[in-house]
C-alpha cells in the first residue's frame, strides 16, 4: 500500500501539479468521488434495488419530489453566494465535506427503513456535493502549472474522480453486506478526510485579485454600459476617466455561450439516460439479460466513455473548441437516435459510452473557450456559473426521465428530439459565430 500510494502521489505530482498545489485538489476531487459513490451505493440499495419496480419507481419519483424540487430553487442561488465568497474557497469546499460527513452518519441510523425522514437528508448531500463541484471549477485554473493547460487539468481531475468512483463501487459493495448502514459510516470516513484536507490546499484558492463577477450572456450592452466583451468577443470600449465598469454587467462572449449551451444539452442527456435506462432496463433487460447484468453493462459502458473523453481532453489540443463540442453533441444525438430506431444492447450500451464521451470531451472543450474569451477579472466567476446551470440540467434531464413511460424506443426519441433542437440552435450560432483560433487569455498567477 505504502509503494502503490508513492506512485499515486507520483502521478498527481507531475508536469508541476505539485508545486503548484493541483495534486492536493486532484487527491481532494478523489476523495469526494470516493464518499459520494459510497451515499450514492447506499441509497440505491434502499430506494432503487430493495423493493419491486413499481415500488422502486414511487420512491425515486418522492426522492425527486424532496430532493430534486428544493434543489432545483437553491441551486440558482449556490453559485452565485459562492461567487460572492471568493476570500474563503477552502471554508466552502472543507464545509461542503463537513455537512456530508454529519449527514452521512446520520443517515446511516435510518437508511434501512428508507423512510421519509432520508429524504431532506439526502437533499442536504446533494447541496453541499453540487456546492463542492461549482468551487472545485473555480479553483483548478488558480492551481494550474505553467506546463499544463486547462484542459489537461480539468482532465487529469476528472480523471482522478471516475477511478475513484470505480474503486468505490467495489467497496460500498462489500460494506452493503456488513449491513445497509455501512456504506454511509465508510463515506463519514471519507468526508472527515477530505474536511482537513481541503485547509492544506494553497492559500492561493482563496485570493480574489482583479477578479469581478460576470453574467452569461453574450450580447453586446446597451450604451452606455461597459462590459468587458460585445456580440462578437471584441473587447469593449474602455470606461471614461473616473468611470468605474459594473461587475455585475460583465458577459462571456457568444463562443462560451453556444458550449454552455450544446453542454447543457449533453448533460440533461445524461441525467436523463440515468433515470430512465435505470428503470427501464430493471423492467424490460434488453437482450434477454438480467437486470443486474444490463444495468451493469450499460453502467460500464458510460464509466468507460467518461473515461475515454478526459483522456482524448488530455491528449488533444484543440484548435477550435467551438467544432469540438459541437461534434460532441452531433455524436450523442446520433447515439441516441440510432438506439431510439434499432434498440436493443449494442444500441443502448453505444449511447451510454457515447453520452459519457461527449459530456466529459465537451466539458473541456468548454474550460478551454471560457480559458480563451472570457477575461482574466471575470474568468472565476464564469466558471461558478456555468457549473450550477450543467448542475441545473442534469436534474432537468432525470425529471423527464423519471416521468416518461418505460418505453425504450420512445424515450429515446424524445431525447434524441431535444438534442437534434438544440444541434440546430448550436450550428446556427455556430455559422454566426464563426470558428477562430485565438491564444488562450493569460492564466491566473
Amino acid at each position: 500500500m505504502h509503494g502503490t500510494g508513492r506512485r499515486i502521489r507520483r502521478a498527481t505530482a507531475a508536469e508541476g501539479a505539485g508545486e503548484s498545489g493541483l495534486a492536493k485538489l486532484i487527491e481532494l476531487h478523489a476523495l469526494n468521488a470516493f464518499g459520494d459513490m459510497l451515499i450514492t451505493v447506499a441509497l440505491a440499495s434502499t430506494i432503487f434495488f430493495s423493493v419491486p419496480t413499481g415500488e422502486a419507481r414511487g420512491r425515486v419519483a418522492l426522492y425527486l419530489l424532496v430532493t430534486m424540487a428544493p434543489f432545483a430553487l437553491l441551486a440558482p442561488v449556490i453559485g452565485p453566494l459562492l461567487d460572492r465568497l471568493p476570500h474563503g474557497r477552502r471554508a466552502a469546499m472543507a464545509m461542503s465535506m463537513l455537512a456530508r460527513a454529519v449527514l452521512a452518519w446520520t443517515m446511516a441510523g435510518v437508511v434501512t427503513g428508507g423512510g421519509l425522514a432520508l429524504y431532506p437528508e439526502a437533499l442536504g448531500v446533494l447541496v453541499a456535493s453540487k456546492a463542492y463541484g461549482v468551487v472545485r471549477s473555480v479553483v483548478v485554473p488558480r492551481l494550474l502549472p505553467s506546463r499544463l493547460s486547462l484542459v489537461k487539468a480539468n482532465s487529469r481531475v476528472t480523471l482522478a474522480g471516475l477511478l475513484a468512483t470505480m474503486v468505490a463501487a467495489g467497496v460500498g459493495g462489500l460494506l452493503h453486506l456488513i449491513g445497509p448502514g455501512w456504506p454511509l459510516r465508510g463515506a463519514f470516513l471519507v468526508f472527515v478526510a477530505g474536511t482537513l484536507m481541503a485547509f492544506h490546499l494553497p492559500h492561493t484558492v482563496d485570493s480574489a485579485k482583479g477578479e469581478q463577477r460576470a453574467v452569461l450572456h453574450a450580447e453586446e450592452h446597451p450604451p452606455g454600459h461597459h462590459g468587458v466583451l460585445h456580440g462578437r468577443g471584441a473587447p469593449a470600449p474602455e470606461p471614461a476617466a473616473g468611470q468605474r465598469p459594473k461587475a455585475s454587467l460583465r458577459t462571456v462572449g457568444p463562443s462560451v455561450i453556444l458550449a454552455l449551451r450544446a453542454m447543457a444539452a449533453m448533460r440533461w442527456l445524461v441525467g436523463f439516460l440515468v433515470m430512465f435506462l435505470a428503470f427501464l432496463l430493471r423492467e424490460e433487460p434488453v437482450g434477454g439479460l438480467q437486470p443486474t447484468l444490463a444495468l451493469a453493462l450499460v453502467a460500464l459502458a458510460a464509466g468507460t466513455g467518461n473515461a475515454i473523453g478526459s483522456a482524448l481532453g488530455s491528449w488533444l489540443r484543440p484548435r477550435s473548441p467551438e467544432m469540438t463540442v459541437t461534434a460532441m453533441l452531433l455524436l450523442a444525438g446520433s447515439a441516441t437516435a440510432a438506439a431510439a430506431l434499432w434498440y436493443g444492447t449494442v444500441t443502448v450500451v453505444t449511447v451510454a459510452a457515447t453520452a459519457g464521451t461527449a459530456a466529459s470531451l465537451g466539458k473541456l472543450s468548454l474550460d478551454a473557450l471560457i480559458q480563451r474569451d472570457v477575461p482574466e477579472s471575470v474568468r472565476t466567476s464564469a466558471f461558478a456559473r456555468s457549473e450550477t446551470l450543467l448542475q441545473m440540467s442534469w436534474v432537468a434531464g432525470g425529471a423527464v426521465g423519471i416521468l416518461l413511460p418505460l418505453n425504450g424506443a420512445l424515450g429515446l426519441s424524445v431525447a434524441a428530439a431535444v438534442l437534434g433542437a438544440v444541434l440546430l440552435w448550436t450550428l446556427r450560432s455556430l455559422l454566426r459565430v464563426g470558428v477562430r483560433h485565438r491564444r488562450a487569455a493569460p492564466r491566473v498567477a
